[in-house]
């Protein structure tokens, strides 16, 4: 006989375990005691038991003990249950809840019998935490041996708590048999893969302003996204425009910007303007960003417009979907399974439980509860402010720089930062952007087209003075 552990061990929500596979994270309470009689060492689940203890938190006395064959019962050990058990690898440790220890058993891959026996189980039930300098109040002695598989048994009952814990056994529903654990299992992942997409899907879509965007929008790059915050449906619009409507609209957003900071008949600026018009190369200096802000700083002709920033809407806050319920036996996800059993680190993979359907809404036993979902809200973050004041001009010539690229890009860039350059009179910009597309996209959000916008280079209905 040899003895792997001996003295105390600390137990948390009454719980330790003896754990084999390296893959795996402990069992749930149902799964672990599904099918037996007894409910203080929970063997349903290969390669794994479930020991309970009468004290909730704290260190009690514990000794393992591995034998050549059958040992003699001691009458001292007032609970005593006996299961089979059968190690999945060469590694078999006695955990600790969340990993906190874990004493090395080395047992052999063969089939063994095991012996749970408790004494001091209701004091350990009513002190619930021992604290240092405590006596202690219960004590377990954990046997194995070599033996062929039998049933589980209750061998003696004393204590009023080892009652109720068996109890809770009987009640449960039989096992799952491999085959249907595997195909459960394999339904799961599929269930959470689907369920990952549709969350997935559900964001980007409360990101998109309702809808998700083509490969072409998503893709596009530049200020899609500071956009969207301010109008979603003209994002969407202008994505189902024609490419000349989208240079129109972005050629249409230049201009209105460089006239909303007083820019548009600067000299320099004016014939930037005419060469988006007539589709030709940008003249100095915005053939040189550095030139081009160099200019605008030294240019007394540029007046020195300023305007409150541009506050895009209020929206809601982002509100994942609930997730449907399962039916028959269900995997429960690591997060949630056991309560507020964190995930063991470093001891294999989170690969959640087994627990029978309604398991959540019936009357859960002392030490475990299954963990019930809940709405995450996600917020922003940062200390509210309240609007700046921003140089218009400096907002104006990147929008005459934006107009040039790709149609949707220069589209999406020109107008936004036409958008910051009108600042809080943002409005008015799309509102004239809007009427732009018109005719073309009637089922986007009742934008019905985004067809070329003519004139504009002699409108002046966006212009905004200074305050």
């Amino acid at each position: 006989m040899r003895r792997p552990v001996t003295g105390e061990v600390h137990v948390a929500y009454g719980q330790i375990y003896v754990q084999s596979d390296p893959d795996s994270a402990n069992p749930g309470l149902s799964e672990a005691f599904a099918g037996q009689h007894g409910g203080l060492c929970g063997a349903a689940v290969p390669g794994a038991l479930w020991l309970s203890t009468g004290l909730h938190t704290g260190n009690v006395g514990f000794v393992v003990e591995v034998y050549d064959e059958e040992p003699a019962l001691d009458r001292v050990w007032e609970d005593v249950v006996e299961v089979s058990f059968h190690p999945v690898s060469e590694r078999t440790g006695l955990v600790q809840w969340a990993g906190e220890a874990v004493w090395d058993l080395d047992l052999a891959r063969t089939d063994y019998r095991v012996r749970y026996c408790a004494r001091g189980m209701d004091e350990g039930r009513r002190l619930d935490t021992r604290v240092s300098g405590e006596p202690q109040a219960d004590s377990y002695l954990l046997q194995f041996w070599p033996a062929p598989p039998r049933p589980n048994r209750v061998i003696r009952q004393t204590s009023g708590i080892a009652a109720y814990w068996h109890r809770y056994a009987r009640e449960l529903p039989p096992p799952p048999a491999p085959e249907q654990r595997a195909e459960t299992e394999r339904l799961a992942r599929q269930a959470a893969e689907r369920a990952a997409e549709e969350r997935r899907l559900h964001h980007r879509r409360w990101e998109w302003g309702g809808r998700l965007p083509s490969e072409g929008l998503h893709g596009v790059g530049g200020n899609v996204r500071g956009l969207l915050r301010f109008d979603s449906d003209l994002v969407h619009a202008l994505d189902a425009a024609d490419p000349e409507a989208r240079r129109a609209v972005a050629q249409l957003a230049a201009h209105r910007a460089c006239e909303a900071a007083g820019s548009a008949d600067v000299p320099w600026v004016a014939q930037a303007l005419t060469a988006l018009t007539r589709r030709r190369p940008l003249p100095p200096p915005f053939d040189d960003s550095g030139r081009m802000w160099e200019t605008l700083r030294s240019d007394p002709q540029v007046p020195r417009r300023s305007v409150r920033e541009a506050v895009p809407p209020e929206r809601p806050p982002y509100r994942p979907p609930a997730s449907p319920a399962a039916a028959g036996w269900t995997t429960l996800p690591a997060a949630e399974s056991g309560g507020d059993r964190p995930t063991r680190p470093g001891l294999g993979r989170a690969l959640g439980t087994l627990v029978p359907t309604g398991s959540a809404g019936r009357s859960a036993p002392p030490n475990a509860g299954l963990g019930q979902g809940a709405a995450v809200v996600v917020h922003a973050s940062g200390k509210p402010r309240g609007p700046r004041r921003i140089s218009q001009p400096h907002f104006a010539l990147p929008a005459v720089l934006a107009a040039e690229p790709a149609p949707l890009r220069a589209a999406l860039d020109a107008v936004w930062h036409a958008v910051n350059t009108y600042g809080e009179h943002y409005p008015e910009l799309l509102v004239e952007i809007r009427s732009a597309c018109a005719e073309q996209v009637g089922e986007h959000a009742d934008l019905p087209s985004c067809r070329g916008a003519s004139g504009y280079g002699a409108s002046s209905s966006g212009s905004i003075e200074p305050e």
